[in-house]
């Protein structure tokens, strides 16, 4: 069972930058491919971007490329996601999430919390 806790979330003007955090408590950590994803209110949860398990492949979807860096530190059983150039329809919850395959977009089975991301204009 893999327990996911994000943080680094708050409120940041527009332009600016957050760096996402997701510690695991697996000590397999290294073997799953991890996922960022969000939800604003009123919307579907989407995909943000994915990063294979030892970190030599990722995934983003196309609204965040160029703006969004996902990597992670598996000696730190850790993910992070670094968003720049924040814009307010960025704002959501943001989750981070597991899968034993890659790549993938939807097949994920452990999920964090979430953290709260609200970007002001």
């Amino acid at each position: 069972q893999v327990q996911l806790v994000e943080s680094g979330g708050g409120l940041v003007q527009a332009g600016g930058s957050l760096r996402l955090s997701c510690a695991a408590s697996e000590r397999t950590f290294s073997s799953y491919t991890m996922g960022w994803f969000r939800q604003a209110p009123g919307k579907e949860r989407e995909f943000v971007a994915a990063i294979r398990w030892d970190g030599s492949s990722t995934d983003y979807a196309d609204s965040m490329k160029g703006r969004f860096t996902i990597s992670r530190d598996n000696a730190k059983n850790t993910v992070y996601l670094q968003m720049n150039s924040l814009k307010p329809d960025d704002t959501a919850v943001y989750y981070c999430a597991a899968s034993t395959k890659y790549p993938s977009r939807t097949s994920y089975g452990y999920w964090g919390q979430g953290t709260q991301v609200t970007v002001s204009s």
